[in-house]
């Protein structure tokens, strides 16, 4: 069984290998929730590209890659949520109240290293970087769907199920298949 042997804050190398040539889902390179649905329905994946990679530049980094055995395995977007302003206009995702959350919004893990709990420990290491940054409260919006299987493409967000192994707790659902859930970090 491969082990996880470090997530940090991530670097742009580590990134970039575990988005892949394709940049994640379909040139996305993260960027879904970091612009409007106009402006991601109007850039291309070179431009999500050096959108992000531009936010790596910034203190601190949009996200954590874990490394297992040594080789890129995983990555977690975690950031403050004003800046996801896909947040805003979303019904489902909409803030719950004015507190000032820190927002987990896509994993991506390659395909080798699924289904071994990495994103319960990218989780647990977001929570940890955001206490680090001064954060009080993590948030995530993950699927929660009957299905036995589910097409890793469409799971970006996570399962719910990482997020309550994490010891998130859902404060809100405005649809069926998707909470919102929260985990307070402690002082």
């Amino acid at each position: 069984m491969n082990t996880v042997t470090d997530i940090a804050p991530a670097d742009w190398a580590g990134f970039e290998e575990v988005m892949g040539p394709k940049g994640g889902c379909g040139g996305c390179w993260c960027m879904l929730w970091r612009r409007s649905a106009k402006e991601m329905d109007a850039a291309t994946g070179e431009e999500n590209k050096a959108a992000i990679r531009a936010r790596f530049e910034a203190d601190p980094p949009p996200g954590l890659i874990a490394r297992i055995d040594g080789k890129p395995a995983g990555w977690i977007s975690v950031d403050r949520r004003e800046v996801f302003p896909r947040m805003k206009s979303s019904r489902i995702f909409k803030p719950v109240d004015d507190a000032a959350v820190w927002s987990v919004t896509c994993f991506l893990v390659k395909k080798e290293y699924r289904r071994t709990a990495l994103c319960t420990a990218l989780l647990n290491a977001a929570v940890e970087f955001v206490a680090a940054q001064g954060g009080t409260i993590v948030e995530g919006y993950p699927i929660d769907t009957p299905k036995e299987k589910y097409p890793p493409l469409y799971a970006f967000t996570g399962f719910v199920e990482s997020f309550r192994r994490a010891n998130f707790k859902e404060v809100a659902r405005r649809s069926p298949t998707r909470p919102i859930m929260r985990r307070s970090v402690a002082p």
